[in-house]
């Protein structure tokens, strides 16, 4: 399903958040006759400009796709993504793409709250959605409204500022195309999906697996 106007905002206003509890997930486009995706296709950001963090020129980048209301994709936010940062983000040796692919309306909320925090910085939209992970289950279950209105002001947006983030269609709209993309070229269909060079990598995986499979390219 695509997230439609009217739809968004009767889910996403502060006023009938409650509405975000029966959403029904985004229903992924499973009949695109799209071509194979290439490295080329996945580099290039579609309506949304990227957030990275990592050396722009780094031999290696991966891009993630993630829900932020995905457990999985919390997951490894918890346990690998900080080995991913020391050992290969703060060396130079990777760039770290995060693209949003939300599963339902509190994902895109969520989504476009660090965007609307973030605006075009990078490590500060990553520290956004680390929160955002951390507290997954406080405001993705329950307390919604109120757990992303505490958020967006501790991260100095005001009360106004917030609700109008949250009902912003025309981000909406492009994050909404960029998912739409993803499923259709680059065949994502599942949280996380990652691609290194290009090379796709579903599900949460071990930093073993990342390692071996970075370590490879760098060498190569």
């Amino acid at each position: 399903m695509i997230l439609t106007r009217r739809a968004f905002t009767a889910a996403l206003s502060l006023t009938g958040l409650a509405a975000l509890a029966g959403f029904s997930p985004l229903r992924l486009i499973a009949d695109a006759l799209a071509q194979g995706a290439t490295a080329a296709d996945v580099a290039k950001p579609v309506s949304l400009p990227d957030m990275a963090i990592g050396a722009k020129d780094a031999p290696v980048t991966i891009t993630e796709y993630a829900s932020m209301t995905c457990p999985h994709c919390a997951a490894f936010n918890e346990k690998v993504f900080p080995q991913i940062k020391s050992e290969y983000i703060d060396t130079n040796k990777i760039r770290y793409v995060f693209r949003e692919f939300p599963l339902d309306i509190k994902a895109a909320a969520g989504s476009m709250l660090a965007r609307c925090i973030a605006k075009d910085d990078g490590a500060k939209y990553f520290a956004v959605i680390d929160l955002l992970f951390k507290q997954q289950n406080e405001w993705a279950m329950k307390n919604t409204a109120e757990t992303l209105t505490r958020i967006g002001k501790q991260a100095g947006l005001s009360q106004s500022q917030v609700e109008d983030c949250l009902k912003d269609q025309a981000l909406l709209d492009k994050i909404a195309a960029d998912q739409k993309f993803a499923a259709e070229v680059l065949k994502v269909n599942s949280t996380p999906t990652f691609f290194i060079n290009g090379e796709i990598l579903k599900g949460e995986q071990t930093f073993e697996e990342f390692s071996k499979r970075i370590n490879a390219l760098l060498k190569s």
